[in-house]
């Protein structure tokens, strides 16, 4: 729920790349490859011999890859895009990750202190300020959230400006020291409370519904925007980049984190079956209905004619530029998700569903 709190052009059919092992280009190299194709218009005549990345000559091309690999055949477009999840072992630096560990610990002490401890933090003055708005829990909640958005979304369109007064890094830090104290107040306060307010339905005894509900979690989180992925960036260890992603779930939507975080509100909201669920769910769901329009024009800021690239070949809903033809699917598409990333959000879903009483307690003893 944090990373969660929160159709268009006929296909471009660019020349297949040549026989050598290329990287998919990344979005700067994309400029040649728009400006060679016959459907788009040019102001200047493409100098094609001189800038485009590879040679004009047909012929089959294999990418490789640390865990899985994608085949573009001759019928493929080329990527503008980046691709997504990918993970190189022989890539990675020990000190890298030394430093993320360090960095994680230090970052998740000072929360504590400065937010979470009730002794020393000023998360529970937070929580009953904006209590103090109203007795109901329903507009608290959606009070929080909205809070959340405002300054989530308010530092994401910032951005630009952001890196170019403070530097890439300093801004990862701020955009992260202000929004995560406030997600972990929105979490808790809904943990807390989502029993509370009006019973407007009980489902909880029908058969197979907790099934339903459990399976709609678990695929919620491999729709993880891939940027999530890039903990090095995360973290700051790594310069933080706006990514152009293209393969892997960008190709079922070209907005994954909030169709995610519409199918875990939905189940919560059906289970849980009150007035305090619908409020939360209302909330983070607006709220990324509005970051995938940002989104969207952030990278067509960012990323030009590369983007909307990607934009004609992708959709915000579900699986609609593969069923209407301006999305083909590569016959070893599953290989994309046979990744370590993917992997890994496996093995947190299912340890986040065991341990969720140990979340509650926790959430309990904070009382907010």
């Amino acid at each position: 729920m944090a990373t969660s709190i929160f159709l268009s052009h006929p296909l471009f059919h660019f020349p297949p790349l040549s026989s050598k092992h290329h990287k998919i280009p990344t979005p700067k190299q994309t400029s040649a490859i728009i400006a060679c194709h016959p459907s788009i218009k040019h102001t200047k005549k493409p100098f094609f011999n001189s800038h485009f990345p590879f040679p004009y000559k047909p012929r089959k091309e294999i990418w490789s890859i640390s865990v899985g690999r994608t085949q573009i055949d001759d019928k493929d477009e080329i990527l503008v895009g980046e691709d997504s999840a990918e993970f190189q072992l022989s890539k990675q630096k020990i000190s890298s990750w030394v430093y993320f560990t360090g960095i994680l610990g230090v970052v998740l002490y000072v929360l504590n202190v400065i937010w979470i401890d009730n002794s020393t933090g000023f998360g529970k003055s937070f929580i009953d300020a904006v209590s103090s708005i109203s007795d109901s829990h329903e507009i608290v909640m959606l009070s929080l959230t909205l809070i959340f958005a405002i300054v989530h979304s308010g530092l994401a369109s910032l951005r630009d400006k952001g890196e170019e007064l403070i530097g890439e890094r300093a801004f990862r830090v701020l955009f992260a020291g202000i929004s995560l104290p406030l997600a972990v107040s929105t979490i808790v306060y809904f943990i807390n409370h989502r029993y509370d307010g009006v019973q407007l339905w009980q489902l909880q005894s029908i058969a197979g519904l907790h099934e339903l509900v459990w399976f709609s979690n678990f695929i919620s989180f491999f729709f993880l925007y891939p940027s999530t992925f890039n903990l090095l960036e995360v973290a700051a260890v790594d310069k933080p980049k706006m990514h152009l992603w293209e393969t892997g779930i960008m190709r079922i939507t070209r907005h994954p984190q909030m169709v995610g975080q519409v199918i875990w509100c939905l189940a919560h909201t059906l289970w849980i079956g009150n007035s305090v669920a619908v409020a939360a769910s209302v909330g983070l769901i607006g709220h990324h209905l509005f970051g995938a329009w940002n989104g969207d024009r952030r990278l067509a800021i960012r990323h030009g004619e590369a983007f909307e690239v990607v934009k004609n070949r992708t959709s915000v809903i579900p699986f609609a530029a593969i069923i209407d033809g301006r999305q083909k699917l590569p016959e070893d598409y599953y290989k994309e998700f046979i990744r370590l990333p993917y992997i890994s959000i496996t093995a947190l879903t299912l340890g986040a569903y065991f341990l969720h009483p140990i979340m509650q307690a926790a959430s309990y003893r904070l009382h907010w």
